[in-house]
């Protein structure tokens, strides 16, 4: 929102005060030196005028009142003329005064009647020559006095001269002079004011315009230009403005442009971005990161990156930034069927040109999968090892007793060799059970497909094990459910007879003896669906997701004992994952496993074949 400024705020206001002022103030200077001076030269001027009118006077005066030869009424009438010429509108009064202090004279129409009587002011009766001011006793108005001695022949005092002047009168001019200067000054003042006031818009004016462009520019507009109406500074500043206009839309364009690109590369980056200041509150955090960590960039935003990562009760914000090394961190995933998400994390400083850290990056990898395959391989080379160590060693055992003298007995040697030839067999089963999961794990098994009768292949399969129940000292009895259509599909004939016969052994070696193995065939939508189930012991729920692992066995004891390689249900994932169908298990302890095979599947017409 935009703040009006008030006038009496503003700069225009304050460059017509500042102007104002400072003429005022040396207006006044000024005035006060020039009256002072004016008032002390006039009051001086006046004094030196009356003073050597006064002697004049005196002196005037001095031929009549010492002459003997004339009469005294004659000698009073001649002084009474030269006051009365002499007299001015300055000179309130004139008076003489003999040397017996006897009036003589006087200019003061009032005060006629006291020609010929005796003086009584005493400053007279001194005969000395002096002159002061003083206030009128009447008027109360200031006057000045000249006292001046009337000499006669050989320096003899003669008599007095009093004269009284207006005094007062030079002061009203002093007054009239300052008053009108002080008139002067305030039409001066009234017209510099507009002046100042015309001078002060013609600057604020641009300053204005530029405040307006720069709140323009706040705002993300750089159209708009100002108008350069001089040369001078503020015409250079408007240029300089209109530039920088320029330069800094130009600049965001560029910021932008980046800030883009920046946003679209860690928008799709596969791994995760975690920016935080040199507090280490995080600032910035990408998809990829929020996935991840399973949280909303809302309460992401601002929270300490040690508690984000949940890793303030082992480390500092000062070992991250010292530690260079990487870290692994384990973290529930989303899916809870995935297991937990194995997180790499790389740690990175934020540094100014001046090595200023003002910030941490983090980036995190998935490494779940890389962690499981290496796991795998681990368990994997473990489990191999293991596996054919077992009968090695069993082997190794018997034959260094038919080394050592039992080939000679007729009974022991046949079991010895029997029992070696078992476990060779065993391991070249491993062996080419590995390298046909090897090659599927390559790619570089090849599948012979042909059109089949589903139902019938089944079938075939499962006659086979109603051949051997009389073989086995377990009983068992295989029912079919199978749908009466019959299911033509592409399918590589020997390695689908290898999975069914995977699942049905293990069907077999693990229900009781007299139990049921239920097999059923069902179509689906664009699939078909086998399943077998047992009566067993069943397949504990945490185990579920395990038992397609390679060397996997739920009880390891049992299956060992029963020949069991372990590799049998990973083999059979393998198959059915290359003919683009699924398989998986569902069970119940002690209730029994049900195994089902999902694969792809369009009818086919008879007249097709026709």
């Amino acid at each position: 929102m935009k703040n009006k400024v008030r006038f009496f705020q503003s700069v225009n206001f304050k460059i017509a005060l500042t102007f104002i002022l400072i003429l005022f103030i040396a207006i006044e200077i000024i005035g006060a030196y020039f009256i002072r001076g004016l008032e002390r030269s006039m009051i001086e001027n006046f004094k030196t005028n009356m003073n050597a009118q006064a002697e004049t006077l005196a002196g005037t005066i001095s031929t009549y009142l010492g002459n003997q030869d004339l009469e005294v009424a004659d000698i009073n009438t001649e002084i009474q003329r030269i006051l009365d010429s002499s007299d001015s509108p300055d000179i309130l009064e004139m008076r003489v005064v003999d040397s017996k202090g006897i009036i003589r004279a006087t200019t003061d129409p009032t005060d006629r009647n006291a020609i010929g009587k005796k003086s009584i002011d005493s400053y007279i009766d001194e005969f000395t020559d002096k002159n002061f001011s003083a206030f009128d006793e009447v008027s109360g108005e200031r006057v000045l006095i000249n006292i001046r001695i009337v000499q006669g022949t050989g320096d003899s005092v003669e008599g007095a001269l009093y004269m009284r002047s207006n005094l007062e009168q030079q002061y009203q001019d002093i007054s009239n002079i300052s008053f009108i200067f002080i008139s002067a000054t305030l039409v001066a003042i009234g017209i510099s004011m507009v002046v100042s006031l015309l001078i002060a818009r013609s600057i604020t004016q641009p300053i204005g315009e530029m405040r307006e462009q720069a709140l323009r520019i706040a705002r993300g507009d750089y159209s708009h230009k100002l108008e350069v109406k001089g040369k001078d500074e503020l015409g250079q500043l408007a240029e300089t403005f209109n530039q920088l206009a320029i330069q800094i839309e130009e600049t965001q364009d560029a910021v932008e442009s980046e800030r883009n690109r920046l946003d679209s590369v860690l928008t799709h980056m596969t791994d995760g971005v975690i920016a935080t200041d040199r507090r280490g509150k995080v600032i910035m955090i990408n998809e990829m990161a929020l996935s991840l960590l399973d949280v909303k960039q809302e309460a992401a935003i601002g929270q300490s990156i040690l508690t984000l990562l949940e890793l303030n009760e082992d480390f500092t914000l000062r070992n991250l930034l010292e530690s260079t090394d990487e870290m692994l961190l384990e973290r529930p995933s989303s899916y809870p069927q995935r297991g937990n998400l194995i997180l790499r994390i790389d740690f990175s400083m934020i540094r100014r040109d001046s090595g200023f850290i003002s910030g941490l990056v983090a980036v995190l990898h998935d490494v779940t999968e890389q962690e499981k395959t290496e796991q795998e391989r681990r368990d994997f080379v473990s489990n191999v090892s293991h596996e054919l160590r077992t009968p090695l060693t069993s082997m190794r055992s018997y034959i260094e007793a038919l080394e050592e003298g039992a080939w000679q007995d007729s009974e022991l040697a046949p079991q010895f060799l029997k029992v070696t030839l078992e476990e060779t067999d065993r391991m070249i089963r491993m062996i080419n059970d590995l390298l046909n999961l090897s090659k599927m794990d390559s790619g570089n098994a090849q599948l012979q497909l042909e059109f089949v009768n589903f139902n019938n292949l089944v079938n075939f399969i499962l006659d086979r094990f109603d051949m051997m129940v009389t073989s086995q000292e377990k009983h068992y009895k295989i029912k079919r459910e199978f749908t009466k259509r019959d299911l033509w599909v592409e399918v590589d004939t020997d390695r689908m007879i290898q999975v069914i016969d995977n699942i049905m052994n293990n069907a077999i070696k693990y229900s009781p003896d007299g139990g049921t193995v239920t097999v059923r065939l069902a179509e689906t939508h664009n699939h078909i669906l086998l399943s077998i189930s047992d009566q067993g012991m069943g397949i504990p729920k945490k185990d579920l997701h395990k038992v397609f692992d390679r060397f996997y066995r739920v009880d390891k004891a049992r299956a060992r004992k029963q020949g069991g390689t372990g590799l049998g249900l990973a083999i059979s994932r393998e198959v059915v994952k290359a003919h683009h169908g699924s398989i998986w298990v569902e069970s119940r302890e002690h209730y029994g496993s049900t195994f089902y095979i999902s694969l792809p599947y369009e009818p086919y017409e008879e007249e097709w074949w026709d």
